[in-house]
């Protein structure tokens, strides 16, 4: 089940850039709860929690309850936009939802069993190509994550969305191939020095410039 988590908000009386401006002056950000075929609700919230959901994984694809007064909506936290200079939180998205409707979600994938794959255990790296995969889905089956099994699997295996179990109803945005979300590359192996007869023919250019360079 999707983890909804409750943030406290209060509403904002007026839109425009000096409405914002006095939003920020007074600590808070200005945001907006828009969509599901009603009015756009004006918002400010603290720019802590903001921060503190957007540093937990998963956030697109975690519901919120947005409290405003002794209303609550629920909805998707969409986008942030930053300062430039200071990179504090300027403005905050919430789309609105409503039960049954489709809705566009990035979902979080978690690698399972890594100590099962004999790739890993023989030096090779887990290659990640995509943490989040986006779907369509209903609003009431947004899957939590998407688990990806590791086991048994070896050097140069590829990962594909069909090796995902999404649930029912659960359809990729990427609709024309099956994508790849991770692999197990061979290991990186360090460029070795030259020894013996090799590092003798390497150094033999330098001894004899040596002198060269002390008769001058």
């Amino acid at each position: 089940m999707v983890e909804v988590v409750t943030i406290e908000a209060e509403a904002r009386g007026r839109a425009g850039k000096g409405a914002a401006r006095a939003t920020r002056r007074e600590g808070k950000v200005p945001g907006v709860i828009y969509g599901a075929k009603q009015d756009p609700r004006l918002i400010a919230v603290d720019p802590r929690v903001i921060m503190r959901e957007l540093h937990r994984h998963g956030w697109r694809s975690r519901f919120y309850d947005v409290k405003v007064g002794e209303a609550t909506e629920r909805a998707l936290l969409r986008d942030v936009q930053f300062h430039p200079v200071t990179d504090r939180p300027e403005h905050v998205d919430f789309q609105r939802l409503a039960p049954g409707q489709e809705i566009r979600v990035a979902v979080e994938v978690a690698f399972l069993n890594e100590g099962l794959s004999p790739g890993l255990k023989q030096g090779g790296v887990l290659n990640v190509i995509r943490h989040e995969i986006e779907v369509y889905c209903s609003v009431d089956d947004v899957p939590e994550r998407f688990e990806v099994d590791l086991t048994g699997l070896t050097i140069g295996t590829s990962i594909h969305w069909s090796a995902v179990k999404a649930p029912a109803g659960v359809r990729p945005v990427i609709a024309d191939r099956d994508f790849t979300i991770a692999s197990i590359a061979p290991p990186t192996k360090m460029t070795e020095a030259p020894v013996g007869a090799e590092a003798a023919a390497a150094a033999a250019p330098a001894a004899a410039a040596a002198p060269a360079a002390q008769k001058k």
